[in-house]
């Protein structure tokens, strides 16, 4: 008698301990066969995430501080070279043509036609950059841009035809201040940058 009480309580604890294995199974769940891997959709995740490191290293050797460095040196030859071409009187721009995009080329020949047909002259004396900034740089695709904020020191007035000041001032000095974005193709054999865009 005793013993069928024993199998009783033995069959009780296995009918309990079954209950309980089942219901954490059920809460945590079973092994299928992930073994560590990551699902489709986190791998994509992952790819887009390296990808996106990778272009930041990218961007960062070809513009580190070094080539930053050297940018500034050519940038600011290229903005007085620009500021001095548009000076002359010849109304046409020669020398700083390489250094601009075809819209900003245009832009400043509509300029001195519209100053040539006024029969007015400017006369402008580049004194030099007090600062040259690099504010952003960045890459779309295969081009970098980089944006420089220039403070510039010039003496500049704008005479008609009877040489009468209509602008500006020939004996003293004007700080101005520019906005201008440069741009490059990093895959081109050519080094030369252009500028594309004034934000002012």
């Amino acid at each position: 008698m005793n013993y069928s009480f024993e199998y009783i309580d033995i069959i009780l604890l296995a009918m309990i301990a079954g209950f309980i294995f089942l219901r954490l199974r059920g809460i945590l769940g079973k092994r299928t066969g992930f073994d560590g891997k990551s699902a489709p959709q986190f791998e994509e995740i992952l790819e887009k995430v390296n990808s996106q490191k990778q272009n930041k290293v990218e961007t960062y050797e070809i513009f580190d501080e070094k080539a930053q460095i050297e940018f500034l040196k050519g940038a600011k030859i290229a903005y007085e070279t620009i500021i001095t071409d548009f000076s002359d009187n010849d109304n046409k721009l020669t020398t700083s043509k390489p250094l601009l995009r075809k819209k900003i080329f245009d832009q400043l020949n509509t300029a001195l036609l519209e100053r040539s047909e006024k029969q007015n002259f400017a006369e402008i004396t580049f004194i030099g950059i007090e600062s040259a900034t690099i504010k952003e740089h960045k890459r779309i695709e295969k081009v970098l841009e980089v944006t420089i904020d220039f403070v510039a020191e010039i003496i500049t007035c704008i005479r008609d035809k009877d040489k009468r000041i209509i602008s500006g001032d020939p004996e003293k000095v004007k700080k101005i201040y520019d906005t201008w974005v440069f741009s490059r193709n990093i895959n081109s054999k050519n080094p030369n940058w252009q500028l594309v865009d004034t934000l002012n």
